[in-house]
């Protein structure tokens, strides 16, 4: 999990080369974790498990990622999306966590607060 947080902020909150740098860090990282899946619903296997729950909130974040990052991690990472689509359908989750829309409009208030 960790090898997508830190390479993450660069994403949406990074200019120039420190972006890019991010950018492909952090596709490398959604690559490796989706390789995880292999040909199972959730990392677990059958059921939403401890990784789909700890790695759920980042997901979130992904429509924020692709909008400031000018990428589409679904042609990246089909799986991986498929995944967080079946996760957003449990109705626990998608109850327990903000639409990625008040995400992406969180950080954009953030962005400015910060001058970035």
């Amino acid at each position: 999990m960790w090898i997508v947080y830190p390479p993450s902020d660069k994403v949406w909150a990074a200019n120039g080369e420190e972006e890019e740098g991010g950018k492909k860090a952090f596709i490398d990282g959604i690559k490796l974790l989706e390789g995880e899946l292999k040909s199972n619903p959730y990392f677990g296997g059958e059921t939403l498990g401890f990784l789909d729950i700890a790695f759920l909130p980042l997901y979130y974040w992904f429509h924020t990622f692709e909008t400031f990052g000018k990428f589409s991690i679904e042609a990246e990472c089909p799986e991986l999306v498929a995944w967080g689509e079946r996760c957003m359908g449990e109705e626990f989750v998608y109850a327990s966590l903000p639409h990625p829309h008040k995400v992406y409009d969180m950080a954009v208030e953030y962005k400015k607060k910060l001058g970035i």
